[in-house]
């Protein structure tokens, strides 16, 4: 590795940012029909604007559901927290267009002679992991997500409940040789209740920055490099301040920037979508690479044909931090884990209603939860990994 040293910068956004008030309800959406039925087809998509939420997309899965949609939406926008002047739970206005599946694409998805189905569409989906962070993530993104998740925290138990839900983060980290040594340039904008001074809103969130990096035994930047409500006032907030749309976050959603975003977007689709699946599986790889010690970095990325079981491709990076061949590394994954849609269902267990929880604060670098979900963040392949090529996983 050069002597060589840099910034790099990743944003987070909390769950109450009008693009993630649309993922949440596309996942509450499908999150529905999986509880009513494992087996839904779910494509969901929401815009969000001043008093208004629009719902469509393409569902095959039990009608009951499709009743309950409008419901589904309120009860995810009072849990995010908006009961404000131009976007409130309690009187939105609601449309559903939400239709039958194309019978096109169920045709080439469905079940073949062979016993599996084929992939929901074309695509690429890449999966990433570092062993900067103890959750083999990229620093600056995780930094991002905890802030917000924390001050998200303190405003939904009422502790600070001067902040509103639409909250954004960025955080620049100081790179030597590779790894991050410290904070640069930390950036804070929060939505916050009318008649709060923008002093009190900074003396309310630097408790949040100070708390993320004092672990990490890092000095916080001087004062004119944290940045909180640059452009002063910010009470007008999410939806009604600005539009929002499903899978508009896809880089906050993955790396942070670190790493390629490919396919597209993850919220309102069922796993049969190789968007959503193959990227998961794409991170559980990578994952379990990092964590088997055979590379310090590693990024994968699949390659898929709409109606076709198996992955076209499998392209394994480690940017010269790699103590294998990665061609070898690649069939090696690839037969440990079968990369077909119903293959990667089973292995990571996405046939439940898990997704509503990933729609805000990152879809990796998450705890695996008790149901199973954030199973794609579990490193179970590392042992075998590492016994494949004669490697032991170092002792903690």
């Amino acid at each position: 590795m050069s002597d060589k040293s840099w910034l790099f910068t990743s944003e987070s956004v909390s769950e109450g940012h009008p693009d993630k008030v649309c993922d949440r309800i596309s996942d509450a959406v499908l999150d529905a029909y999986l509880a009513a039925d494992p087996q839904s087809r779910v494509a969901c998509e929401t815009l969000a604007t001043t008093d208004h939420v629009t719902i469509a997309g393409e569902v095959r899965g039990p009608e009951s559901v499709l009743k309950d949609v409008e419901e589904i939406a309120r009860a995810a926008i009072k849990d995010i927290g908006y009961d404000q002047p131009g976007f409130s739970w309690k009187d939105v206005e609601i449309v559903c267009r939400l239709h039958a599946q194309s019978a096109d694409i169920a045709m080439g998805v469905d079940e073949g002679d062979k016993g599996e189905e084929g992939a929901g569409d074309q695509g690429i989906m890449f999966g990433y992991a570092c062993n900067e962070t103890e959750e083999l993530m990229p620093a600056p993104i995780q930094f991002a997500h905890r802030i917000l998740r924390l001050m998200a925290e303190d405003r939904k138990s009422g502790k600070t409940p001067e902040f509103g839900p639409d909250a954004k983060s960025q955080v620049t980290l100081k790179y030597q040789d590779g790894k991050p040594v410290g904070v640069d340039t930390v950036v804070v904008s929060t939505q916050h209740l009318e008649g709060v001074s923008q002093d009190k809103v900074r003396e309310l969130v630097k408790p949040y920055i100070e708390g993320v990096f004092k672990d990490e035994g890092w000095d916080l930047p001087a004062d004119d490099k944290l940045i909180v409500n640059p452009t002063g006032n910010f009470v007008i907030g999410g939806p009604d301040g600005d539009a929002g749309l499903t899978g508009r976050k896809i880089i906050v959603d993955t790396y942070g920037g670190a790493a390629p975003h490919g396919g597209g977007a993850f919220s309102g689709k069922d796993p049969t979508k190789v968007d959503r699946s193959a990227a998961y599986a794409a991170r559980y790889l990578a994952k379990n690479v990092v964590a088997a010690g055979l590379a310090d970095r590693c990024q994968i990325q699949l390659a898929y044909a709409i109606g076709v079981p198996e992955p076209v491709a499998v392209y394994v990076e480690t940017f010269g931090t790699g103590k294998v061949d990665t061609e070898k590394l690649g069939l090696a994954l690839r037969k440990m884990v079968r990369l077909t849609p119903r293959g990667l269902r089973e292995t990571m267990g996405l046939l439940k209603p898990i997704y509503t929880r990933t729609a805000a604060y990152g879809h990796f670098g998450r705890p695996v939860d008790a149901d199973g979900a954030f199973g794609w963040e579990r490193t179970d392949l590392a042992e075998d990994l590492a016994a494949e090529f004669g490697h032991k996983i170092a002792a903690e």
